[in-house]
């Protein structure tokens, strides 16, 4: 695949730091559809997404992730780091995420990134395609629980790939979080309104889309019982009740192998997590099915796979290189 975006000579690395891609600009339908093409590029066989790899002191104060993947369609090799510290409240919450990655034809290192952007934006892509390919067909009401990094993209994103939704409504603990929320549609889709929710059972029984991307500190959880017949329940974080799980008609995963890995809070007695019946990458490509009635309820589990990463950071690497942004160092 021909790029505009030259990989770095001999030893050289190019390094882009938050603040500049933040500067970068970027549209909805744009992320939707290369997240898309990085998940049918998988599906077809042409990129690899190894499991995610962990590790977590006894004390819990912190947890880390090492994604390694290879984008076929853009023949970009990377590896993702993830670093949460402060988990137990003690010292406050610290992340930091990098995607470092090389071109696969010239076997030149094409950047060093901070991932947040990517990350903030790859996830609630993801999402607005599970909805879009397994959300019951008389969808018309959406809420999303958490109004953090997760929670504040995900109405955005759902109304793009499903502008027939009707009714918005977010549940947050935080006006400065809530407000946000606000922020982001009006700047993404002015006009749309979203209401707030001050009954988190009632507000999930009306929606047909419910998507919790809370933070492991909130309380709301969203119980099966809450959920009526035909809808759709997308965890990305936090606030759902393991039993929307278990008790779904079909299950869906972006990558099952992920979920046994990062979603072990979810299982029962045992440690036992139920089957997943489809993976989102092979229901893009057309081979498996997200739905099979309007009658049954879904449950999908987003956990993110590394190649979106990637395609979405060849993107803004290219992107952010043509406006001459960025640093170069001779690493080797």
């Amino acid at each position: 695949m021909s790029t505009t975006h030259a990989p770095g000579a001999g030893g050289a690395l190019r390094v882009y730091s938050k603040r500049e891609l933040k500067s970068l600009r970027w549209s909805l339908a744009e992320v939707i559809e290369v997240v898309e093409g990085a998940y049918k590029a998988y599906a077809a066989g042409r990129s690899a997404n190894p499991a995610k790899l962990t590790t977590k002191p006894d004390d819990g104060h912190s947890v880390a992730y090492a994604m390694l993947g290879r984008d076929g369609e853009r023949d970009t090799v990377a590896i993702k780091t993830s670093y949460k510290f402060g988990l137990d409240d003690k010292a406050g919450e610290n992340y930091c995420t990098t995607l470092l990655m090389y071109d696969d034809i010239s076997g030149r290192p094409i950047a060093l990134m901070d991932c947040s952007l990517v990350g903030s934006l790859r996830t609630p892509a993801a999402s607005a395609l599970i909805a879009r390919h397994c959300a019951p067909s008389n969808a018309h009401t959406a809420l999303v629980v958490g109004t953090g990094v997760q929670g504040r993209m995900a109405l955005p994103f759902l109304v793009q790939a499903m502008p027939q939704l009707q009714r918005l409504i977010v549940h947050g603990h935080h006006p400065a979080g809530i407000d946000a929320v606000i922020s982001e549609m009006a700047a993404h889709h002015p006009g749309r309104r979203i209401e707030v929710s001050r009954d988190l059972r009632r507000s999930a029984m009306a929606a047909q889309i419910v998507i919790g991307a809370a933070g492991p500190n909130s309380p709301a959880r969203v119980e099966a019982a809450w959920l009526q017949p035909g809808a759709l329940a997308i965890l990305v974080g936090y606030g759902l009740h393991p039993d929307a799980l278990h008790e779904a008609d079909l299950r869906v995963a972006t990558s099952a192998e992920q979920m046994r890995v990062t979603g072990a809070d979810l299982a029962r007695d045992g440690g036992v997590l139920p089957w997943v019946h489809a993976e989102l990458p092979q229901i893009l490509a057309g081979t498996q099915v997200g739905r099979r009635s309007d009658r049954e309820r879904v449950f999908a589990y987003n956990s993110g796979m590394v190649i979106t990463d990637i395609a979405l950071g060849r993107l803004f690497a290219e992107r952010a290189a043509a406006q001459g942004l960025g640093c170069e160092v001779a690493l080797w």
